[in-house]
């Protein structure tokens, strides 16, 4: 294979990657014009939240009995959905039914989030019921399989297309059968 004069000091994986990308990314940047990525600013000052959540036996967080967000809307979202799905387990595997302190801090200079957890009260009624997690996971099976059954509903309820024509099948030839000139 030949090789423009440029692309000689050029080594072949380099080439090739420059290639490829070229090729993939001018069909697509030609069809259609994309927009601009969006770009979020991290917040500049700490946020701190925190949950109380119910614990059952297995360590899985039943629901957030109380909040305390900050002002960042998003963040409170975050660690509040965070918490909804954790397992709050002891080192060796076992749980304690309890009430759990959550609380979240973000530090703007490390853009980090530190989770502290603290039992506040052991014991409770809700030891047995499953974790919100499980719920939503459920749910969501739920919501799908409903809206396929919907869907499978509505498209035999759909008219055949020569109903939409307002005409009657034509009849289908049979298969033609040639043979060569002996």
């Amino acid at each position: 294979m030949r090789l423009p004069s440029v692309l000689k000091s050029v080594s072949w994986s380099a080439a090739a990657l420059a290639v490829i990308l070229g090729a993939a990314t001018f069909p697509a940047a030609a069809a259609t014009s994309t927009p601009p990525p969006r770009h979020y600013a991290l917040p500049t000052v700490p946020l701190h939240t925190e949950a109380i959540v119910e614990v059952n036996k297995k360590g899985q967080v039943v629901r957030i009995k109380s909040t305390k967000p900050c002002k960042v809307a998003s963040f409170n979202i975050q660690t509040f959905g965070n918490a909804l799905q954790m397992w709050i387990r002891r080192p060796n595997g076992t749980a304690e039914v309890g009430l759990y302190r959550v609380s979240y801090d973000y530090d703007p200079t490390t853009h980090g989030v530190m989770r502290k957890i603290a039992l506040v009260s052991a014991g409770g009624n809700w030891g047995d019921e499953e974790g919100a997690a499980n719920v939503m996971i459920e749910n969501a099976k739920k919501q799908a399989d409903a809206e396929r059954q919907r869907d499978a509903e509505q498209n035999t309820k759909l008219p055949s297309l020569n109903q939409i024509r307002g005409s009657s099948p034509s009849p289908k030839p049979g298969p033609q059968i040639t043979f060569p000139p002996a």
